[in-house]
């Protein structure tokens, strides 16, 4: 890849990283403010974002990130499948992709609630599960962003080859 390309095909995956990282902070926000707001028009309206906000904004960001993650290793001498570091972080952008997409039914389930609860009855609302799946999503993020920064040694047995 040439260095103009490189670098370009760079900022797009780290732009995309750090909004989805970004996104899913925003998110956890969103899923605190359900569970702890005392009116429940506004938990109402924290579950009715989450939805939109996860199809217009984490599922597509998440999905660029994979892309460009990609395109970067393949395009740059530490390849797709040669270092440990890349091969992990391949692995947490697919499994934290795969579980967001499997996940957008709840927030979908969640939102149907929220539109359907009576006015002041949002009991069946409260759920934790948006805040540990945003929180764990940060976490994985940061390990991510962790081994891209400092990129710790090691390739596969078959890429020493």
């Amino acid at each position: 890849m040439r260095p103009g390309v490189r670098k370009a095909a760079l900022v797009a995956h780290v732009g995309t990283s750090v909004g989805w990282l970004g996104a899913v902070a925003a998110s956890l926000v969103l899923a605190i403010v359900g569970i702890a707001a005392k009116d429940a028009d506004v938990t109402r309206s924290a579950y009715l974002v989450l939805e939109p906000m996860g199809w217009a904004t984490l599922v597509p960001l998440s999905l660029a990130s994979l892309v460009t993650g990609v395109v970067q290793a393949m395009g740059t001498a530490w390849g797709l499948l040669r270092h440990y570091w890349v091969v992990v972080k391949l692995v947490m952008n697919l499994f934290a992709t795969g579980v967001l997409l499997l996940y957008m039914q709840t927030l979908s389930l969640l939102a149907d609630t929220a539109r359907a609860a009576p006015a002041g009855d949002v009991s069946g609302l409260r759920s934790p599960s948006p805040v540990v799946h945003a929180a764990a999503a940060i976490g994985l993020l940061l390990v991510a962003l962790v081994l891209s920064v400092y990129k710790p040694r090691g390739t596969l047995r078959w890429a020493r080859r």
